[in-house]
């Protein structure tokens, strides 16, 4: 019987956003999840930069004010940067994992819009460096 569910917000700044769960009936985590092909506008040393995107996103979970998440959570940033190169695109996959302290309907139309806040936050906040990528929807 699969219990899991995946409910997809649509784009948001180039990203493809969603969010869903492993089990909605029994409620304990869930994750958010962000992707989106990367173009570098210059070459930099890309394993610091996203190592500091990565601990600029957790910092931003780790401080979210919301009754409903744990303080605690698990952020999983997956850029190849072996290949990256300026006239390249790379994928870009962010997931995000939310440990559940109150029990809600993650169907409900105020549990959409809560956690797109926070997607848009992270995108915003921890994505906010244009001067490293540009985002893109598709490949080409």
């Amino acid at each position: 019987m699969k219990t899991g569910k995946y409910i997809s917000l649509g784009e948001y700044k180039n990203l493809k956003i969603g969010y869903g769960t492993v089990d909605f009936k029994n409620l304990k985590t869930i994750y958010l999840k962000l992707n989106s092909w990367l173009q570098p506008k210059n070459y930099d040393d890309f394993d610091s930069s996203i190592s500091k995107t990565r601990r600029v996103i957790k910092e931003i979970i780790y401080n979210l004010k919301n009754e409903n998440f744990k303080p605690q959570s698990i952020v999983d940033l997956d850029i190849k940067t072996k290949g990256i190169k300026l006239e390249k695109r790379s994928f870009m996959n962010l997931e995000v994992t939310l440990f559940i302290d109150k029990q809600f309907d993650i169907k409900s139309k105020q549990s959409k819009l809560m956690i797109r806040e926070i997607i848009e936050s992270v995108i915003s906040n921890g994505l906010k460096d244009k001067n490293l990528f540009n985002f893109n929807t598709n490949k080409k």
